[in-house]
């Protein structure tokens, strides 16, 4: 671990290699796994602005589900995150004649129609955060779907906390990111000279 302003970053962060794949996974982290992607209560609020602009794209089973359950919930750990259908689909999740996963948030944000952007949770993955005494620990999330994304990076060498530079700015600060990206330079250099004694 790295111990970075109020940070604790895990050694995977800086030493693993990731690059989404997405010809490969077609954006399947979505609507795979048992729970919604994590939200905080201020993301949560504005995501509930939303949902008259993006309701009439979400599927049926996904406005039902909402309306019935509410836009989250908890977790099994206590955390708060976004409903899901069928125990595993986010609700902004929709998938294209392709049979490509996209979201609704990214979508609408990407074409000027709203100013919230997706969830930081979903925009680190795979980094995940969690908290650490009176740290944040900022931590990679190892899944299977996404062994795509190792063999992508291992081939074109690119560092996860490279390959998550803007998601990383956007949740910790350019001063933040400046920082990890010194310290995973001054490791590196650590360990080719141990290699060569």
């Amino acid at each position: 671990m790295f111990l970075i302003q109020d940070t604790l970053v895990s050694l995977d962060v800086i030493e693993k290699e990731f690059c989404c794949d997405l010809d490969r996974c077609k954006g399947c982290c979505c609507v795979e796994g048992d729970a919604g992607p994590p939200v905080t209560d201020e993301e949560a609020a504005e995501l509930q602005t939303l949902l008259p602009l993006l309701s009439k794209q979400m599927t049926p089973a996904a406005r039902e589900a909402v309306q019935n359950k509410g836009l989250t919930y908890l977790d099994p750990t206590g955390e708060q995150v976004l409903q899901i259908v069928d125990g595993k689909d986010c609700v902004f999740a929709r998938t294209d004649s392709n049979g490509w996963c996209y979201c609704l948030i990214e979508k609408a944000f990407n074409e000027g129609r709203t100013t919230i952007h997706k969830p930081i949770s979903c925009h680190l993955y795979p980094i995940r955060l969690n908290k650490v005494g009176d740290y944040t620990g900022v931590e990679y999330n190892r899944w299977d779907i996404c062994h795509p994304a190792r063999q992508l990076g291992k081939k074109k060498h690119i560092p996860l906390y490279q390959f998550l530079k803007q998601p990383l700015i956007r949740r910790f600060g350019q001063e933040w990111y400046d920082e990890l990206e010194l310290t995973a330079r001054e490791w590196h250099k650590q360990m080719q000279n141990n290699t060569k004694e």
